[in-house]
């Protein structure tokens, strides 16, 4: 009898466990990795504010805290809002909170 074939007629509840634990983390390891690799590409770093990005999407782009720019932009706290949807929630253009974005980045570059 093969050592798999003992360990699931005897532990399967642990062994099912087992390739539990080891499916969530390859999923997280290979989340980390993609993510780490899109963030260390240089072409995402400091990018022009569009309207379907959110803060905390701008915030690591630039390097800079998102709670803070959220709350800078005046995004209701714990809400994943796109620039878009900060816009109509304060009754302005889109246009006028990218600009507002873009200078507050931009004053603050040497952060």
């Amino acid at each position: 009898m093969s050592a798999i074939r003992h360990l699931w007629a005897h532990h399967r509840p642990v062994l099912l466990l087992f390739f539990g634990a080891a499916a969530v983390t390859v999923f997280f390891l290979a989340r980390l990795t993609l993510f780490a690799l899109y963030w260390s590409d240089p072409a995402h770093r400091n990018l022009a504010p569009e309207p379907w990005m959110t803060p905390g999407y701008i915030a690591h782009s630039w390097g800079r805290d998102p709670e803070e720019l959220a709350r800078h932009l005046g995004a209701a706290p714990g809400r994943r809002m796109t620039l878009e949807d900060i816009a109509r929630a304060r009754g302005v253009p889109v246009a006028e909170v990218i600009a507002e974005l873009t200078a507050h980045l931009t004053t603050d570059a040497d952060r």
